[in-house]
């Protein structure tokens, strides 16, 4: 199965479009625009800054030469509301930086993924990255100040957002993309302002995760903890891109993989997790579609394990199956959800590159 290259390069096109949308004038980068003109009124409001999408959005940037990452790090310097009183991100955010539609829950992986995105823009030249000194250590130092060596001390919600499956000091669980995020963030910190205390903690995060390989279920739990959780779940992908904490080719991945594949993959679309019924209509929840984040996702995995075939057909399921814009989820009905959501644009610039089509 092959993609014209005029096709993606279309895409990319379209791409650049959606991300220079999503990136507003005061540097905010807000999930998906819904005041362009482009985005239809059967569509719900994504009109928030979600830092984890942001991030994802500011890694695609840095492939599509798209000034916009050095003015989010600025919005996020001044704008999120409690953010320089507490250190902690909470899931989403209005452009003026007040806490957004899903109140104040506390997701750790999106203050490691800001740092991942700060520390892939300055890779080359970390004394430039100092600019945001104080960012790099108030997102790391607040990581690290909710953490007790073996889980987060407030209650953490995952990359999912699903609020009824909040970790517990009680349980003392976590999730493991979580763990991933913030472990990959901490490392890119250190190495940006050596700290001995992140270092560690990543570290500890690190060891929770292999702690989290399930020998007699045979995969990665998502959440592990006194009560483990052993729903597959997509997200699980983190641990190798782009946190980089499990190597491609690691038997524990490998096996993790197939049973992602086996349970989670309809008609050739990856859905998140089992049981998902979440499709962003806002009425009521009659099933999950796929999502095109996540087959670019499996198709960056496939790739690092040196499997171009499965990598590509992978993504190719996606290209086949839009017009133009990505949305958040395809379904096999009418619903829309989101269309489109800057999160599918960025995976699809990041899964073109990995698959040598960006031009």
């Amino acid at each position: 199965m092959t993609i014209k290259q005029n096709i993606i390069n279309k895409l990319v096109e379209v791409s650049k479009e959606v991300i220079s949308d999503c990136a507003v004038e005061n540097g905010a980068i807000v999930a998906s625009n819904s005041d362009k003109s482009y985005y239809p009124r059967e569509a719900a409001d994504y009109r928030y800054v979600w830092p984890r999408d942001a991030s994802f959005t500011c890694l695609a940037a840095e492939y599509l030469n798209l000034p916009i990452q050095i003015p989010f790090f600025k919005w996020l310097l001044e704008m999120p509301e409690d953010f320089k009183k507490e250190q902690l991100l909470y899931s989403n955010y209005s452009t003026n930086g007040r806490i957004g539609s899903m109140g104040k829950m506390f997701e750790a992986d999106q203050m490691g993924t800001v740092l991942l995105a700060i520390y892939e823009h300055y890779k080359n030249n970390f004394k430039q990255a100092l600019e945001f000194k104080e960012l790099i250590e108030r997102l790391a130092n607040g990581l690290c100040a909710v953490w007790n060596k073996t889980f987060f001390i407030p209650n953490v919600v995952d990359l999912w957002e699903d609020g009824f499956r909040k970790t517990s000091s009680a349980i003392e669980n976590n999730f493991t993309y979580s763990l991933a995020a913030c472990a990959k963030g901490l490392l890119c910190a250190n190495e940006i302002i050596p700290n001995k205390i992140w270092k560690e903690s990543a570290r500890e995060m690190i060891n929770k995760i292999n702690d989290a390989y399930d020998k007699q279920s045979e995969h990665f739990l998502r959440n592990h903890g006194r009560i483990d959780d052993k729903n597959i779940d997509a997200s699980l992908l983190g641990l190798v891109y782009p946190f980089e904490i499990i190597k491609p080719d690691d038997k524990r991945m490998q096996i993790t993989i197939n049973k992602i594949e086996k349970e989670l993959i309809f008609n050739g679309g990856v859905h998140r997790f089992q049981f998902d019924y979440f499709d962003s209509e806002g009425t009521a929840w009659e099933g999950g579609g796929a999502w095109p984040a996540l087959n670019f996702w499996m198709a960056i995995y496939w790739h690092l394990a040196q499997n171009e075939k499965k990598a590509k057909a992978y993504y190719n399921w996606v290209i086949e199956k839009v017009d133009k814009y990505i949305p958040e989820q395809i379904f096999s009905d009418f619903r829309i959800g989101i269309y489109p959501l800057a999160w599918s644009h960025a995976m699809f610039i990041i899964a073109s590159h990995y698959l040598g089509y960006l031009k």
